[in-house]
């Protein structure tokens, strides 16, 4: 069992706030592995895919009496006949124990939440290995990371198994997308779900989807919608509000994980045009996995000029992040023209090559140049 510290601090700090932690994260995301490792000392831990699960928690005030733990976890707990009123109850007739319950989806997704727990509980989304953590999995090389993806198990493997990209997406369908959502066209969802893999960190044009694919505007709509609460997709929104010539509605969608985005592009092996394509997605998970009730997005302008992601910071300040391989082929045109429009606020620049974050000016802009680790730390 590989440690991930960073995960296990943030469900800890969770604990502290409110008696049930919501982890959710895609299908082997790694979640299972991170809910077993409290140990069987600390944690009683309920596989509720197992029929025996459903008779365990039959009587929950019964069952939580029984328990002699200090964590009680529930992995998958949306397979259970009526899971919320199981957390409620032990989140308000036994407030000293940490509840741990996981599933893929938001828990407001699911049809058979009929209470969202609100006031109980703290959500986290997992997401595949992050920048930091790749010295953990075997000091997996940067490259392989952007090639394999960061689902533990495909980072670990010798090679890049195509079939485990192909089996995954048709597992996510049935055991996800047609039980929390109730979706049948298998064959709609899977087209609409490569297209957007295809075009990971694109602009979606709505229109333009729907004509391309076939499907009308109200699917094409429910079926992102969907992929935005399971985690498979990441919908940025444009940021806006000074300047009548930028972009205010059409969204960016990234993939979940640099891999799949990769295998569903043909890129295998990886060129060297790719790599900033992929990089920029890297970023973007350790922006989700450090700030997540930060909102992020994007900037881009009529004329084409783009901000990779903003991150506001007040009423008045937003951050800039832009993202390259190699930080010599940094062009400040872009960020020039979104701080003419938004002064305050700092500028980072993400590269691996930046292991020890540094400062620079260019062209009247300070800029702060570092890893994602960097800029994860506020630095």
């Amino acid at each position: 069992m590989i440690p991930r510290p960073f995960w296990r601090a943030r469900i800890e700090s969770a604990w502290a706030e409110a008696p049930i932690v919501w982890l959710s994260g895609v299908r082997r995301s790694g979640k299972t592995t991170l809910a077993r490792s409290f140990g069987p000392d600390r944690a009683l831990y309920v596989n509720c895919d197992l029929p025996s699960a459903k008779d365990m928690v039959s009587d929950p005030v019964l069952f939580y009496r029984g328990c002699r733990k200090e964590i009680v976890v529930f992995d998958e707990v949306h397979q259970l006949q009526d899971p919320s009123t199981l957390l409620k109850i032990g989140a308000d007739e036994f407030p000293k124990l940490k509840i741990l319950a996981t599933g893929s989806s938001t828990l407001a997704a699911s049809r058979k939440f009929r209470d969202t727990l609100t006031g109980r509980k703290r959500q986290l989304t997992l997401l595949p290995v992050l920048w930091s953590e790749l010295e953990a999995f075997g000091k997996a090389p940067l490259q392989k990371r952007l090639l394999h993806g960061g689902l533990p198990a495909a980072l670990l493997a010798d090679r890049k198994n195509d079939s485990l990209y192909r089996e995954w997406a048709d597992s996510f369908f049935s055991r996800d997308i047609q039980l929390l959502f109730g979706f049948r066209d298998y064959a709609k969802f899977n087209l609409f779900f490569e297209y957007l893999m295809k075009q990971s960190g694109g602009l979606f044009e709505a229109a333009k989807v729907s004509g391309s694919l076939g499907i009308n505007r109200a699917t094409v709509a429910s079926h992102l919608r969907a992929l935005e609460l399971t985690n498979a997709m990441a919908v940025l929104r444009p940021f806006h509000g000074g300047g009548r010539k930028e972009i205010v509605k059409t969204p960016k969608v990234y993939g979940f994980d640099t891999g799949f985005a990769a295998f569903f592009k043909g890129w295998d092996p990886l060129r060297h045009d790719d790599l900033g394509v992929l990089w920029e997605h890297l970023v973007l998970e350790g922006l989700q996995a450090a700030a997540p009730a930060r909102g992020i997005h994007f900037w881009r302008d009529t004329s084409g000029r783009e901000v990779d992601f903003v991150l506001p910071r007040g009423r008045d300040s937003v951050d800039a992040v832009e993202c390259k391989w190699d930080p010599r082929q940094f062009d400040p045109a872009n960020l020039a023209a979104f701080r003419a429009l938004y002064p305050r606020g700092r500028n980072f620049l993400v590269s691996p090559s930046a292991s020890k974050p540094y400062a620079k000016r260019v062209k009247g802009l300070e800029i702060g140049v570092c890893d994602p680790a960097g800029i994860t730390n506020g630095k």
